[in-house]
């Protein structure tokens, strides 16, 4: 027994050190951005890049907001990742509830043509595109960039929420017949309320995606009003009055990462009880 208690301690110690090691490797950046978007650019280029020295100012980031269209920037990418975390959970629950319950054949091609798409990179076909946007009239256009984004997403949300779905006892839908209800009655009171954390996982997973991309507001958009974040953050950072003021740069890099960390805290509970139910599966 002492030689499984040893082993246990033993694991619980190592298991505490690569957390640990892992944590300064991920706050290390962040900390790092943060202290350096509070400096001036002269405190920058002479100052101790990881010792909090000398006065710290918040001028860099009221610089942010003059001239850099960071306003409309944020309000496009605020509705991008809105409309894409829409179109993806509903269109993903919807096809995984279909999928699962109906056990067809049409259900089951249905469901590998849809997984077909992980195996087809964004990046290989976005002169494809490019073209068919065109052609629909939805180049250039917010709801456009919000329609291929969202299918470009929708493959790996489907996969998780079969999985996820296919957790819910038979039972539970038996009770919901005897009971009276119908699809749209169960599909609303119960696949919705148990499929809450795989939700949560695919709402953090398209939220990123559409927040972070910066190939297709790229390929699909060209003018200032439809610009977002990614995009306005490379003009930003390549243009000559902001080029070589890093701590503006960094404030505005810090700006852009803020809503994907608050998106994360507000859901990480159910996000780590979606991530348990796959592992638990």
């Amino acid at each position: 027994m002492s030689g499984v208690r040893g082993r246990s301690a033993a694991s619980r110690f190592a298991s505490f050190l690569l957390a640990t090691v892992w944590l300064v490797v991920v706050l290390a950046p962040v900390y790092y951005m943060v202290l350096t978007s509070l400096r001036s650019p002269a405190q920058y280029l002479t100052a101790n890049p990881w010792v909090p020295t000398g006065s710290l100012t918040w001028s860099s980031y009221t610089s942010m907001f003059h001239g850099s269209g960071i306003g409309t920037s944020l309000r496009n990418s605020a509705e991008l990742a809105a409309g894409t975390i829409a179109l993806v959970t509903v269109l993903s629950l919807g096809a995984a509830y279909r999928i699962v319950r109906r056990g067809s054949r049409f259900g089951a091609v249905s469901f590998r043509l849809i997984l077909f798409g992980i195996a087809v990179p964004i990046q290989a076909i976005v002169i494809p595109l490019y073209f068919v946007t065109s052609e629909l009239h939805i180049y250039d256009r917010l709801y456009g960039l919000v329609l291929v984004t969202g299918a470009s997403l929708v493959p790996v949300a489907v996969l998780l929420m079969v999985n996820y779905v296919r957790l819910i006892p038979g039972e539970l839908y038996d009770a919901m017949a005897v009971d009276g209800a119908g699809q749209w009655a169960t599909f609303r009171r119960l696949v919705v309320p148990m499929a809450r954390p795989v939700l949560a996982v695919v709402t953090i997973y398209s939220g990123l995606g559409a927040w972070n991309n910066f190939l297709l507001p790229l390929i699909l958009t060209q003018s200032n009003n439809d610009i977002v974040l990614p995009l306005g953050l490379y003009r930003f950072g390549t243009s000559s009055q902001y080029g070589i003021n890093v701590p503006v740069v960094m404030a505005f890099v810090f700006f852009t990462m803020a809503p994907v960390l608050l998106l994360y805290i507000g859901l990480r509970r159910q996000f780590v009880k979606g991530i348990g139910g796959f592992a638990l599966r």
